[in-house]
């Protein structure tokens, strides 16, 4: 009789952590659950975590739109015009990490201009400004209402 005992199922303890707070939230899918590798949110609040998932949302949507331009530029759609006084076209410069490095690269003036152009947007543009987002990563600032949330499940 005692050794059938050993082929019965063990008794596991429940454990708890703090990251069965965010269990439930979206993303969070078996087999993993709530998945944190570099332990971000060991010890966070909702706010800390609402944080992290508006710049996860936002990084994620910058790299949507580097890819897309890195596609388009090498499938030789560029924009038509000159890029400075000088008169260089768009397509002028190569393309990919050629175009910031090298010999034919846009010049550093005009990087910084980029670069100051993304540091406005981020700062200035690409955030909740009114106060009403519905959720994070919500830019729209009552400017888009497209009725998504009129339709009904049929």
């Amino acid at each position: 009789a005692g050794s059938a005992a050993a082929f019965a199922p063990a008794q596991v303890a429940k454990t708890s952590t703090s990251l069965n707070a965010f269990e439930d939230e979206l993303g969070a899918q078996p087999p993993l659950g709530f998945f944190d590798p570099l332990g971000m949110l060991a010890d966070a609040d909702q706010e800390r975590f609402d944080r992290l998932r508006y710049v996860e949302l936002k990084h994620g949507r910058i790299c949507q739109l580097a890819f897309l331009g890195q596609i388009v530029t090498r499938g030789g759609v560029h924009l038509s015009g000159s890029i400075d006084q000088a008169g260089h076209s768009f397509d002028s410069y190569p393309n990919g990490i050629a175009a910031l490095f090298g010999e034919n690269a846009i010049p550093t003036a005009g990087l910084l201009q980029i670069i100051a152009f993304v540091g406005f947007l981020e700062l200035g543009v690409m955030k909740d400004v009114t106060g009403e987002a519905e959720f994070p990563g919500d830019f729209r600032n009552g400017a888009l209402d497209f009725g998504w949330d009129t339709f009904d499940e049929e």
